[in-house]
C-alpha cells in the first residue's frame, strides 16, 4: 500500500502519489494499481489501528516492480538504500542462476564441488543479512533441480 511504502522509504504518502502522478509511463498496470472501494473497505476492516489508515481515499498498491521503480524516483536516504539493496539482490540471484545452470550441465566433479560451494555462498549472502534467529539453531533448506542447499546458523553463547 502506498502509505506503507511511504513509511518504509521515509517520505510522506503524498510524495509517493506525486511520484506516480508525475511519472505515469513508469507505472504500468503490473507495477501499480488502485484498490477498489470494496477492497479498501475490506482492508480498513482488517486494520485495527487508525494510525495506519490516515486516508479516506482508496490507496494505491505497488507490486514488487513498482516498489523498485518508486525507489528509483524518490530521493530519500531510505529509498536510495532500498535501490542499492534491490540491485545487489538482483545481481546475486542472476549469479546464482548462472551457477545452477552450469551445475545442470554435469561438469567434472572438482568443478561441480566448486560450483556447489559458490551457490551455497551466494544463498547464504542472500539470506543472512536480515535473518532473524529465534532458536539455538536455524536451518534453511532449498532444493533446486540440480542443487540441494542446506544452511544452518548456530547461535553463539
Amino acid at each position: 500500500m502506498d502509505f506503507v511504502v511511504a513509511e518504509i522509504y521515509g517520505v510522506e504518502t503524498k510524495r509517493i502519489n506525486e511520484a506516480v502522478k508525475n511519472n505515469p509511463e513508469k507505472f504500468p498496470d503490473d507495477y501499480l494499481f488502485q484498490l477498489t472501494e470494496k477492497e479498501f473497505e475490506l482492508l480498513r476492516s482488517k486494520i485495527s489501528t487508525t494510525k495506519l489508515m490516515k486516508t479516506r481515499v482508496a490507496p494505491k498498491a505497488l507490486t514488487e516492480k513498482g516498489l523498485y521503480m518508486i525507489a528509483t524516483i524518490l530521493k530519500s536516504k531510505k529509498a536510495v538504500e532500498a535501490t542499492f539493496a534491490i540491485i545487489e539482490t538482483f545481481a546475486k540471484v542472476r549469479e546464482l542462476t548462472q551457477t545452477i545452470k552450469k551445475l545442470s550441465q554435469n561438469p567434472p566433479e572438482p568443478e561441480q564441488k566448486s560450483l556447489m560451494q559458490k551457490s551455497g555462498d551466494i544463498i547464504a549472502k542472500l539470506l543472512d543479512d536480515d535473518l532473524q534467529i529465534n532458536e539455538t539453531e536455524t536451518s534453511i533448506e532449498i532444493n533446486f533441480a540440480v542443487l540441494k542447499f542446506k544452511h544452518t546458523i548456530k547461535k553463539g553463547k
